[in-house]
């Protein structure tokens, strides 16, 4: 018998209603809401308490979730009928519930109110970026984010991870912390491109993107100076420069630039509220996609341009390698004299390094859902 499928959806729901654009992590729950929504009970929690949705209204939610139009007032009345009938704690043989993001994953008395539902919890982890990487992260967030993997060590029925290298990290924490490793479970992350006929060029001449949100560890504070150092090379011939993704935390510095330096205005373009549409538009004509992170967990915006047939110029992590193999050219986060060259060459018509990694692309080999859920179901079978 197969086991009966529970999709936390709280994240979903929560940004939902504050009309906010799905992020990395967000669009991985909903192509779970894709998979198995059909035969899935939804599941709401706060911190750590929890109650199912009866099968109409996780029917119902799910396809608000995934509606382009939600209507935030249904969602939230099914909450509330959720947190109502969750009072009595239904039993459910053979039960398997997958949460695909961190939030809630430190409290024990969600694993125990699974256990007494009969249902194993599955978390997958995105990255452990909090405890390898602190100071990239806001004060408190280390802590947390410990509570939270050590909490699912000890007591997930199994974890799924987006990448080997957070396999290995994941490993490399329990091990330091003298905690058993659950079962385990590499799946890769679909880019999620959708295929769209080719868009109207968004912005005439070269221009180059960064995709995600500002924070410390994406480097948008180095990658704006080499900005300046173009325009004091190249004047009015300098590329330009479109940051897509909100404004995140402890990113003064990068406000400091995008608002106050006169030589930036109009080169570089600030796009904080980019509809997938005009994401693409901008993403199918860049010279590159430009992604001198310092630690990612992952990396959705490599394989999304890589899809698209976009040049990438990325810094040499561990994990863009596993991704995208020797595809991208690859930099350390902090040669600024190598992104200057490297930007110059690629925003040159004919840019032979361009050139050559488009001839690279061919042979990218785009991670597929399909393929991501072929895994999952595997290892659920191997659970129950």
């Amino acid at each position: 018998m197969d086991p009966a499928i529970f999709l936390d959806v709280t994240r979903l729901a929560r940004r939902l209603c504050k009309r906010q654009l799905p992020s990395g992590v967000d669009r991985v729950g909903l192509a779970y809401v894709r998979r198995y929504g059909s035969r899935a009970r939804a599941v709401i929690s706060e911190k750590g308490f929890s109650a199912v949705l009866t099968e109409k209204d996780s029917q119902q939610t799910f396809a608000w979730l995934d509606s382009t139009v939600p209507e935030r007032g249904q969602v939230f009345q099914s909450v509330i009928r959720a947190c109502l009938n969750g009072v009595n704690v239904a039993s459910f043989e053979n039960g398997i519930l997958l949460h695909t993001s961190h939030n809630g994953m430190e409290y024990r008395r969600y694993y125990d109110a699974m256990s007494r539902r009969r249902i194993r919890p599955v978390f997958m982890v995105h990255d452990l970026i909090p405890l390898t990487h602190a100071e990239y992260c806001r004060p408190g967030v280390d802590a947390t984010h410990r509570q939270r993997i050590h909490t699912a060590l000890k007591h997930a029925s199994g974890l799924i991870m987006n990448s080997q290298a957070t396999q290995d990290s994941l490993a490399a924490e329990a091990h330091s912390a003298n905690l058993p490793m659950p079962a385990t479970v590499v799946a890769r992350l679909a880019s999620g491109v959708v295929r769209r006929p080719v868009a109207q060029r968004p912005l005439q001449g070269p221009y180059f993107v960064m995709l995600g949100t500002i924070e410390p560890r994406k480097n948008h504070w180095f990658m704006l100076h080499v900005w300046r150092r173009l325009v004091e090379q190249l004047g009015h011939a300098a590329p330009k420069l479109v940051v897509i993704g909100r404004r995140g935390w402890e990113c003064e510095n990068v406000i400091d630039m995008l608002e106050r330096c006169q030589s930036l205005k109009g080169v570089v373009i600030e796009e904080a509220h980019c509809s997938d549409e005009q994401l693409h538009a901008y993403l199918q004509h860049a010279q590159a996609l430009l992604f001198p992170s310092f630690v990612e967990g992952y990396g959705m915006p490599l394989a999304e341009a890589l899809a698209l047939k976009v040049p990438a110029i990325a810094s040499d992590l561990e994990v863009f390698h596993e991704i995208a193999d020797d595809i991208p050219d690859y930099l350390d986060p902090l040669d600024g004299p190598g992104w200057l060259a490297r930007i110059r060459a690629y925003a040159d018509a004919n840019s032979r390094e361009r050139e050559a990694q488009l001839l690279r692309i061919e042979r990218f080999r785009e991670p597929s859902w399909a393929e991501h859920f072929a895994h999952v179901d595997r290892f659920i079978e191997t659970l129950h």
